[in-house]
């Protein structure tokens, strides 16, 4: 039987009262000592927060991780500390509290959340090994997962590998019913917590087990996850948190070929993963034989890296920088992926959506993507908008606008009679851009509704003396492809 937390209804209430809210804590450290707590630096923070008011003292106690003294901490937290020490929260020794878990403001939605956690490791430099079940808070991994994500209603979520439950948070804000699981007793333990801090606890479910054992033939509106998924030979100490003890890339395939089989129909599962880019196949080619025949597809990847980068990024991660035994993971980690004939590793998006109907294999739209560059967030709306013009039906009775964030811009000598190159870029969503030859910017440049697209495609036929029947057949396709790629939308 799960614990008892009636312990969150007074600590939430302490919170509220103490200002103790991300926008009030910002206000409060100031922008320099907040970017500086964003490094892992408190000197700044500790000189914006000595004057012993309630959310002076919080910041301090969970955020810096300095000791108060136990008045201060009475009251901020009246009458709470002993029971927040049983439930180990906090720790106290004579006249002194200090925080054993980091409970962290956090802004969803415009929601004012608070997310505990792990104390963060090496703050101030500091010793940065944590142990196998570290549970992470807030990140840019959970960050980027949460932009991603929709924020539609929807029947049942789940959040595959919840870790402290920073998705289940969001989702439980627009979801009946969300499912958290995980393999680490302490962080569904934290997610528990969080839910019931937060005050959601009735719309989250926390179970226990790995991947999708635990919802062995249930299905999901929505899917959301950020596996652990750090690519790496399996030696050494795990840390549950980011390594999977599969092989390669082997936890996010797994994934993406299981997930079809728990969406309802039009469901969408969203991942934020790693992934293998071979010296022998092209990434996107790699990929494509992980996505099922019943599903839409939009695959993004955001960034790559070298292997000597993203070696040193997670050695550093693990706090073994420095360490004895640094050079020799280091060199064990190469030369693994030296003979796995790993040429790089790609960090992005997956997000597939559920046809339901069983479409044959050429109405399944799948588009893998090689966009490094910025985008809006959240970008979520976007992956919606891709969603929508998947199956578009574009023909010659089609009536298309174009996207009023579309902007044309042409590049070549100053006074030429013909640009050297015309470019359609996007301003909102993925920010694409797009070469296009001269037809296909006047078909953008007229669509505005009230014209067919075959009256346009005639009409730049005529302009351009070229056959009309032959306009048409290469420039439909590429109306339906303006589309799918958000240049242009159906009015």
């Amino acid at each position: 039987m799960p614990e008892p937390l009636d312990f969150t209804g007074p600590l939430r209430d302490s919170l509220e009262q103490a200002g103790f809210t991300y926008d009030g804590v910002r206000d409060l450290l100031g922008s320099q000592a907040h970017d500086a707590l964003m490094r892992n630096e408190t000197t700044p923070g500790r000189r914006r927060t000595a004057g012993g008011s309630a959310v002076e003292t919080l910041v301090r106690l969970f955020l810096l991780q300095v000791p108060v003294a136990r008045e201060a901490a009475e009251r901020a937290l009246p009458g709470q500390v002993d029971r927040l020490a049983t439930e180990g929260l906090l720790e106290q020794s004579v006249g002194e509290v200090a925080a054993r878990l980091d409970i962290r403001p956090y802004a969803a939605d415009d929601t004012d959340l608070w997310v505990v956690s792990d104390l963060t490791p090496g703050l101030d430099g500091g010793p940065q090994r944590v142990g196998a079940d570290h549970v992470l808070g807030i990140s840019g991994a959970s960050s980027s997962l949460a932009q991603l994500t929709l924020r539609e209603p929807v029947g049942r979520a789940l959040d595959l590998g919840t870790g402290c439950g920073v998705q289940a948070l969001h989702l439980a804000a627009h979801s009946d019913l969300v499912v958290a699981t995980d393999v680490n007793a302490r962080a569904l333990r934290l997610t528990r917590l969080n839910a019931a801090l937060n005050g959601v606890a009735d719309r989250v479910e926390v179970r226990d087990g790995s991947y999708f054992e635990p919802v062995a033939g249930e299905r999901f509106d929505l899917i959301a996850t950020n596996p652990p998924f750090v690519i790496s030979p399996g030696t050494g100490e795990r840390l549950v948190y980011r390594d999977s003890g599969l092989p390669g890339d082997r936890v996010v395939e797994n994934i993406v070929r299981a997930a079809p089989g728990h969406l309802t129909e039009g469901g969408w599962c969203q991942v934020l993963a790693n992934w293998v880019i071979s010296r022998e196949r092209p990434w996107d080619e790699r990929l494509a034989g992980w996505l099922a025949g019943d599903c839409d597809a939009l695959v993004v990847q955001r960034e790559v890296v070298d292997p000597a980068t993203y070696v040193e990024l997670w050695l550093k991660d693990a706090g073994l920088h420095g360490t004895p035994g640094y050079l020799e993971r280091y060199d064990t980690w190469l030369s693994w992926f030296d003979g796995q004939g790993v040429e790089a590793i790609g960090f992005g998006w997956v997000n597939l959506r559920a046809s339901g109907g069983g479409p044959v294999e050429s109405q399944v739209v799948s588009e893998l993507l090689d966009w490094p560059y910025e985008v809006e967030q959240p970008i979520a709306p976007a992956i919606r908008a891709w969603g929508a013009a998947a199956h578009a039906r574009v023909d010659a009775g089609s009536r298309l606008v174009t996207r009023e964030d579309v902007r044309q811009e042409t590049v070549g000598p100053a006074g030429a009679e013909d640009p050297e190159a015309i470019v359609l870029r996007q301003q909102w969503g993925l920010r694409r851009a797009r070469q296009v030859d001269t037809v296909e910017a006047a078909l953008v440049g007229a669509c505005d509704g009230e014209l067919t697209l075959g009256q346009i495609l005639d009409a730049v036929a005529q302009l351009t003396d070229a056959d009309a029947e032959q306009v048409r057949a290469t420039y439909l396709p590429v109306a339906g492809e303006l589309v799918r790629e958000g240049f242009l939308e159906l009015a």
